[in-house]
């Protein structure tokens, strides 16, 4: 291929992935939805590139090589028992399905076994998306997920290279024996010499302090490794894969990784933008049956198998259902699988093509069934979490009162574990997490396994007699439920909670949280308060300062030096007497005695140090200061039952 038709093929598939890439951002799909359908253009309108597979194969081996930088072990210990055991279970369950399928379709069994290893891994990408969208990371399924996904990942890694015992012609127990021998008589001396030279090699480039010379390391032990596999009659995916699983255990894993993502995401767009030129509308016209068929084994049948496997270990069918539709769909590994099986002979072009073409279509419904979430599908699994499913597995706790219950035992809640432990407070526990409850009863707390959000697990944990209730969960919609649900048992404990965002702490704080953290705003106020001391500024004149953004942050008015009896309090404005009216026509000052800092609108937006023209809104929330009692008034004149004096003045 010469330079200038090299250049124009990059220049095409680039611009095409740029195109499909806008397309789906507007469509509020994930990228690769977008970069497939502007291969299939491309593909259609220029009848194929050549340099494409060149790109592809690039774009591979970095993915792969970013997967093993990437592989967490903590992750996979925080859910080990389904991550280890389940995922296996999981995956088998889904290829069976999809041989039974096969079996009607007309596939030989080698090719329904490989087109079942191809539709039994999610995408991660497609996975990780979804779960940010509706900041669900750290909920008890997108905890789940993200382990399984982990382990999904390390076991297609480990299934591409057992494809070729799959080959026409090969007893398939001596050819998986002899390739698992093969792969290990090369890669354990190879693992051996990598570690220890790669720390060494990196640890000598980054003290030349040249970040460029610093990428091209990291790609050269991605490709290299990746040939070197290749070479030795290996998958290159495979080689670069365990490449970056040697350099994640390397205090340079985050560098390398971060100066790699950005080349990897270019180069896996071009992948996906070629995976969309390997589509035949042609082809896909003539067998839309099975395509359908394979999307149906993967929307219907791998989200019941995979349910069914989260139930088997124990978790509620609320947390079971959405894990298992969290991995209703197929993605970047499927493609590998399922191209890696084509290249070997093991599939035929119509099976291949509708493993690409059916992954299209789980991922489109993927995003409405489980990221998009249907009413109708929310209030069902709301139904399902009221129940108290899973929560019979506790053991009953022994009587509690006047203790602390903390809803959630992540990093956060430990933390506050330690602190309670050395004052000697006892506490309870409630948590969807087997795990994290064995830890807090080993400490000997109390643990209670169950929603957050539920009534049972709550009332278990002894909420009703509690001193204070912290909610350290950092999934907002949980948190809300269980704010809700601790105000139902016990209207007068204090409850804290967590947030990350503004919109979520005015949700909680309306659900009925006493007080709500955001840690972006606490890091921000002790960052400017020791930078302000190093600096140099007086000390007086940076609590000054402080005091002066109290407007902005609320919460510095708890903990910067508040005149004694004054606090800060967040009121939402429900009285349909001061809706429409000015703050002047409000009089809310004149009539409470307290000071406004800001409004905060409905829709997210502050006004800071509002001016008498302000008028409230249905759903404003105003920031104020006084003493409790002038609080207590002003949260009357705002509540939805004011029917006090002045309606003339007011």
């Amino acid at each position: 291929m010469s330079t200038p038709s090299f250049l124009a093929e990059l220049g095409v598939l680039l611009l095409a992935a740029v195109a499909g890439g806008m397309a789906a951002h507007t469509l509020r799909q994930p990228p690769l939805v977008g970069y497939v359908l502007a291969g299939l253009a491309v593909g259609a309108a220029t009848g194929g590139l050549r340099g494409s597979e060149l790109f592809a194969q690039v774009g591979v081996v970095l993915l792969l090589f970013t997967a093993g930088v990437e592989f967490s072990l903590s992750d996979l210990q925080r859910v080990r028992r389904l991550a280890l055991y389940g995922t296996p279970l999981g995956m088998a369950g889904v290829t069976v399905l999809a041989v039974g399928f096969g079996t009607v379709t007309g596939w030989t069994l080698p090719e329904a076994v490989a087109v079942g290893a191809a539709i039994s891994v999610a995408s991660t990408a497609v996975l990780f998306k979804s779960l940010e969208d509706r900041h669900e990371l750290g909920s008890a399924h997108g905890r789940l997920l993200v382990g399984v996904s982990l382990a999904q990942d390390l076991l297609a890694v480990l299934l591409i290279a057992l494809l070729p015992a799959l080959r026409p012609g090969q007893a398939f127990s001596a050819a998986a024996v002899r390739g698992l021998l093969q792969a290990a008589a090369v890669l354990a001396p190879l693992l051996w010499l990598a570690r220890r030279l790669v720390p060494g090699l990196l640890a000598r480039v980054a003290r030349t302090r040249s970040m460029e010379l610093f990428l091209v390391t990291a790609v050269a032990l991605a490709i290299g490794t990746g040939a070197l596999a290749s070479g030795l009659g290996l998958s290159p995916a495979l080689g670069a894969f365990l490449a970056g699983l040697v350099v994640s255990e390397s205090e340079f894993a985050h560098e390398a990784l971060a100066r790699v993502l950005p080349l990897r995401d270019v180069f896996v767009a071009l992948f996906f933008v070629s995976v969309g030129m390997l589509l035949r509308p042609d082809v896909l016209a003539t067998q839309l049956p099975e395509v359908l068929g394979v999307a149906a084994v993967v929307v219907v049948g791998s989200t019941v198998v995979w349910t069914s496997v989260a139930r088997a270990f124990g978790y509620p069918w609320r947390v079971a259902a959405l894990f298992g539709l969290g991995l209703g769909q197929m993605g970047e590994f499927s493609y590998l699988i399922a191209g890696t099986a084509r290249g070997l002979g093991i599939v035929d072009d119509a099976a291949y093509q509708s493993v690409l073409a059916a992954s299209l279509l789980t991922i489109l419904v993927n995003a409405v069934v489980f990221r998009g979430r249907p009413r109708w599908l929310d209030s069902w699994l709301r139904r399902e979490r009221d129940t108290g499913e899973g929560e019979r597995a506790s053991p009953a706790p022994p009587e509690l009162s006047g203790h602390a219950v903390i809803c959630g035992f992540g990093r956060v809640g430990r933390e506050l574990a330690d602190a309670l432990d050395a004052f000697g407070i006892r506490y309870a526990v409630v948590d969807l997490d087997p795990e994290a409850l064995q830890a807090a009863r080993a400490r000997g707390a109390v643990g209670v396994f169950g929603d957050v959000g539920g009534s049972r697990a709550l009332e278990r944990a002894g909420v009703r007699h509690a001193r204070i209730v912290v909610v350290a969960v950092p999934d907002a919609g949980a948190a809300a439920r269980c704010v809700r649900a601790v105000r139902q048992s016990n209207p007068q404990v204090p409850v804290v909670a967590r947030a990350h965002h503004a919109t979520v702490r005015g949700l909680l704080l309306e659900a009925g949280a006493s007080e709500v953290v955001q840690p972006e705003v606490e890091a921000a106020l002790t960052m400017v308060r020791h930078s302000l001391d190093w600096l140099g500024v007086p000390h007086e004149a940076g609590r000054a300062y402080l005091k002066r953004a109290r407007a902005h942050w609320p919460e510095a008015l708890r903990s910067e030096g508040v005149p004694e009896g004054l606090e800060a309090r967040e009121v939402v404005v429900r009285s349909p007497r001061l809706v429409g009216r000015s703050l002047r026509e409000a009089r809310l000052t004149e009539r409470t005695g307290s000071v406004l800092a800001a409004l905060r609108r409905a829709d997210g937006r502050q006004v800071v140090n509002p001016g008498p023209h302000e008028v409230l809104r249905p759903g404003d929330r105003v920031v104020a200061m006084g003493t409790p009692s002038q609080l207590e008034a002003l949260e009357r004149v705002c509540g939805p039952g004011d029917e006090r004096a002045e309606p003339d003045r007011v």
